[in-house]
């Protein structure tokens, strides 16, 4: 159409990168006035010590040693540093950063199939379903998951570089290409993958292997040091999931569970993406899952890969759309009891292979031009629309815990997570002094899982706040039967023992929740409050000297306390 109206090739790409950065840029926008959202981003940030030291020494130290979180990926946890650095504690520029990199990997993505093809408005199209599907709120939204964007980011330039490699294959630009391949891998894990979308790009639409003789041994020659850095961090990956202390949230099903599960799964991401709907923070493993659902899902899944296969010759951008889908969503799709079941996440570079194969799949069940150019750059223009109006939608669920925790409520049903969801939801709540419904989420959390000992732990903080303290008290009795090595609970039954007056009993837990958290700052500050509420000055000042050398000093330069602790 553009062609019509002699628009020339590099006006028609400019106006492809100005459309992706600002309808991307409109769409998503308002995530920039949200705050952090308490799944998660406390992990990562908001009380993570290490980012708000900002980038030091010592933090890059730690970036590159740790497992916190469960993952090894140093790059994420640098790249939030920088972001403290920047912005403090000012949720919008979190935000903004992981907004920017979803549009520079929209724009890679655009060049880099532009670049292997030469159909501009085909590459856009991909580019543009990638930059604007509602799928892509929650990794653009959600601060925690600066590692999807950050290594999404990695996965688009390696492969840019990759391409430019394959024009003129010298050391200099595969180096390059390792460089940054390793990069993506530092910043998650799920870019594994990526040596195998290299091959099929290979197939299609490089077409290196009509040039090359030896093709297996040619593979093996340029692949390889890939596919070693793949197995190298996976192991990496197995080990600090295995080290980490998981969970009890993060159910541990039996394998026969996560292979019924997996193509029932595969399945539902596809119907997410041509008809997303009820998208949600945490989607349940079910309890149950229908015979008929697993034998109908992978009979799909069959007969789509047999068809993609024979038609590989013939139609090879199906053929590569279709295992580039099925390849990337493999570590995800639950079988490896390292994810979640489901996640929207998950789909944000798999969905790229369907979205090759609409974009080049479909204009030839169209076989006149002019009936293309009236119908299919129209149509697709009015599918982007819709899409962005839905992704304007779902980004407003994430402004805040109560809108983001209740449309989950909404969306799913039977969801083990939601236990977890309700007493997230309890925090917020009680973060904006609503804690009459803080307490009913707890008792919500506590009746689908009596077991729950944070949900008791929580329940007893909001009744301290309304002066309840004896509630408080038999609410974290229950909490330390649950769960007896957990200092927090102590601590919080000290500090209600303390309120009543019985000081004995608030030193014993205060005692007991140092020697399961020797660097535990804050039973430090209460205990020592509670000293010098008895008279106990010396003691006191004893305390309030360690809740400093741990990094509290708010006691120590109280002026109450200063007269004592010289």
């Amino acid at each position: 159409m553009l062609n019509k109206i002699n628009i020339s090739p590099g006006r028609q790409k400019l106006i492809v990168y100005i459309f992706l950065t600002v309808v991307t840029l409109a769409v998503f926008w308002q995530v920039n006035q949200y705050d952090f959202v308490y799944f998660d981003d406390g992990v990562y940030v908001t009380n993570n010590s290490h980012i708000q030291s900002g980038i030091t020494l010592d933090g890059i130290r730690w970036a590159f040693s740790t497992t916190y979180a469960e993952f090894w990926h140093p790059l994420t946890w640098l790249s939030l540093m920088f972001d403290y650095q920047l912005h403090g504690l000012n949720a919008g520029g979190y935000h903004l950063t992981n907004l920017i990199l979803h549009i520079m990997s929209a724009l890679l993505l655009f060049w880099l199939f532009n670049r292997m093809t030469g159909a501009i408005w085909k590459s856009a199209f991909v580019a543009a379903l990638f930059a604007l599907h509602p799928l892509r709120v929650e990794s653009v939204a959600w601060v925690a998951e600066r590692k999807d964007v950050l290594s999404a980011f990695f996965w688009m330039l390696t492969l840019c570089l990759y391409v430019y490699y394959t024009e003129k294959p010298v050391i200099r630009r595969y180096l390059l290409v390792g460089f940054f391949f390793v990069c993506g891998l530092m910043s998650k894990s799920m870019v594994v993958t990526l040596p195998v979308v290299m091959i099929l790009l290979d197939y299609w639409p490089l077409k290196r292997f009509q040039s090359q003789k030896d093709l297996i041994l040619w593979q093996l020659r340029e692949k390889i040091p890939f596919f070693i850095l793949s197995a190298a961090f996976s192991i990496i990956t197995f080990y600090a999931q295995y080290t980490s202390k998981i969970s009890p949230l993060n159910l541990k099903y039996p394998l026969d569970s996560r292979l019924a599960n997996a193509p029932v799964s595969f399945v539902t991401y596809l119907e997410k993406i041509f008809w997303p709907h009820d998208m949600a923070l945490n989607y349940p493993f079910p309890a149950q899952i229908p015979i008929w659902q697993v034998l109908g899902a992978s009979l799909l899944i069959v007969i789509l890969s047999t068809t993609a296969i024979a038609m590989a010759k013939r139609l090879p951008h199906l053929f590569v759309g279709w295992l580039w889908y099925a390849t990337t969503i493999l570590p995800v799709i639950g079988i490896i009891p390292i994810s979640d079941p489901m996640a929207d996440r998950y789909i944000y570079i798999p969905s790229i292979g369907i979205a090759i194969m609409l974009a080049w799949g479909i204009p030839p069940l169209f076989p006149q031009e002019n009936m293309r150019k009236k119908i299919l750059f129209p149509a697709g223009i009015a599918v982007l629309a819709v899409l962005s109006v839905l992704t304007w939608k779902q980004c407003g669920y994430w402004k805040d815990d109560v809108t983001l925790f209740n449309h989950a409520f909404q969306v799913t049903k039977d969801n083990t997570l939601l236990i977890m969801m309700h007493n997230n939801l309890a925090s917020s709540l009680d973060k904006e002094g609503k804690i009459t419904e803080a307490i009913y989420h707890c008792n919500e959390a506590i009746r689908l899982k009596p077991d729950y000992a944070y949900a008791y732990n929580k329940r007893g903080g909001l009744y301290v706040r309304l002066g309840q303290y004896q509630l408080a008290i038999n609410d974290y009795n229950e909490a330390i039967r649950l769960k007896p090595d957990d200092a927090h609970a102590y601590n919080n039954r000290g500090s209600a023992y303390g309120r009543l007056g019985q000081y004995q009993l608030a030193f014993k837990d205060y005692n007991e929740a140092i020697r399961i958290k020797p660097d535990y700052t804050l039973v430090y500050k209460n205990r020592g409050i509670s000293y010098f509420k008895q008279g106990s000055n010396e003691l006191g000042c004893g305390d309030a000297q360690k809740a400093c050398a741990w990094g509290d000093c708010k006691l120590l330069t109280d002026s109450r306390v200063k007269g004592y602790c010289r």
